[in-house]
């Protein structure tokens, strides 16, 4: 025999547990005692013990014996009950109520007979309470012993205490069918999974703009994220909008960016933008990316132009549906990179670090990617923006070639990008 409590212990409302479920945060007393003729010891709620005690609150004698077979009853106890009981895991403690203490009681996760002996609950019940320095009231002897499941019992009844306690017990509805307890299980389960379906979905609508996305939108990638920051409702246009206004569309956006940034002028991004307008492939240096970018640094012709960052639009914080579950997550945003090139200039920068040594042959040109929201005094370049505009305008997808163009188009407008949006929703009007 070995014994994990002996001393004195705290209760709260008549109350204290053993406790096997990590999942649990316990039973309530009519589930406790379902279908129970014993009302001292709760044992219907598979892992968990509910103990009735006679003092209200305060600290209570209290002893857990640990027996390889049942224990001969001592005489002096004044009231018994015994019920059967099984660990719901490798771990069963006695808990006292609101987990404010706990005692680990090294049981097997096998089946357990439990005596549960009490004595002096009458005069603890009358007097409620025990503050410290008061005599000790009433104690209490929990047993248990490996054993197949019976009924519950009471072995002896003295205490009017303990009589309560009985009745309330047998006027509580029987327990339900371990088939019953399963049903209720999977509704549970089932209802669970609904409420986390429509918490994702009215995530993701919100997320979209107040629309859930088409599959052409929730593949195209590109610049679709950041567009959808500053016009939700100019994206899912643009989708429904079919290839031709989407090309349309490009096609403005990308001229109106070079005209913001004063390259309209230039022979080479006038041949992109002629390109673009008779639907031809773009012409040098466009059809190289990598040599897009050292012609835009090496042009003098090129203007030095920046802008303020464009800020998109507060947008009211996500509302959880009305019938919500309490443990479905909140997805996750995906976040947004912005791309700064090497022509964009910072309005009173801080000191930047030492920049690395250049390489022999290498480009005079960065390029800096940041993820979130990027400083706001950071100015942007508007003609490195143009030509990001003029570039997405030619992608392959009309789609996308829409998206990323107006949302390069949105960056060289800067601050004044709603000018821009606006003739863009045009363009999305005016479609045949």
């Amino acid at each position: 025999m070995r014994r994990p409590v002996d001393g004195e212990v705290h209760v709260h409302y008549h109350q204290i547990f053993v406790e096997s479920d990590p999942d649990s945060y316990g039973p309530g007393l009519a589930e406790a005692f379902a279908g129970q003729s014993a009302g001292l010891c709760g044992a219907a709620v598979p892992g968990a013990l509910w103990l009735t005690t006679g003092l209200h609150t305060g600290d209570v004698g209290f002893t857990v014996e640990v027996h390889d077979q049942a224990a001969p009853l001592d005489a002096a106890w004044e009231d018994v009950v015994e019920v059967s009981f099984r660990p719901a895991s490798g771990s069963s403690a006695l808990l006292q109520w609101a987990g404010e203490a706990s005692w680990e009681l090294g049981l097997e996760e096998t089946d357990y007979r439990v005596r549960y002996c009490a004595k002096g609950m009458d005069e603890a019940d009358r007097q409620d309470t025990r503050v410290d320095g008061q005599p000790q009231l009433d104690c209490y002897l929990l047993q248990f012993w490996p054993e197949p499941p019976a009924p519950d019992r009471v072995l002896k009844q003295t205490s009017a205490s303990a009589a309560y306690w009985h009745d309330c017990a047998r006027q509580q509805p029987p327990p339900p069918t371990p088939a019953e307890r399963a049903e209720a299980e999977r509704l549970a389960r089932l209802a669970q999974e609904q409420a986390e379906r429509e918490r994702r979905l009215a995530y993701e609508r919100w997320d979209w703009g107040g629309q859930l996305p088409s599959r052409a939108l929730r593949g195209v990638g590109g610049n679709v994220r950041g567009l959808l920051r500053f016009d939700p409702a100019l994206v899912h246009a643009l989708d429904a909008a079919g290839p031709q206004v989407q090309r349309a569309v490009a096609r403005l956006a990308a001229r109106h960016a070079c005209a913001a940034a004063g390259l309209t002028g230039l022979d080479w991004i006038a041949a992109g933008l002629t390109a673009l307008a008779e639907g031809r492939p773009l012409p040098p240096p466009f059809d190289d990316e990598g040599r897009v970018w050292p012609a835009l640094e090496s042009d003098p012709r090129v203007p030095d132009r920046t802008t303020g960052r464009a800020i998109p639009p507060e947008r009211p914080p996500f509302q959880p549906p009305a019938n919500d579950g309490a443990h479905a997550p909140i997805p996750k945003s995906e976040q947004t990179s912005w791309l700064v090139g090497s022509a964009a200039a910072l309005a009173k920068p801080p000191p930047p670090p030492e920049p690395p040594a250049p390489r022999p042959g290498g480009a005079k040109y960065t390029v800096t990617l940041t993820t979130g929201e990027p400083d706001p005094s950071l100015r942007i370049s508007q003609p490195y923006m143009a030509v990001s505009a003029l570039l997405g305008a030619a992608e392959a997808d009309p789609l996308r070639a829409a998206l990323d163009a107006v949302h390069s188009a949105v960056a060289t407008y800067g601050e004044d990008y709603r000018t821009l949006l606006q003739e863009v929703w045009s363009a999305c009007r005016a479609r045949p």
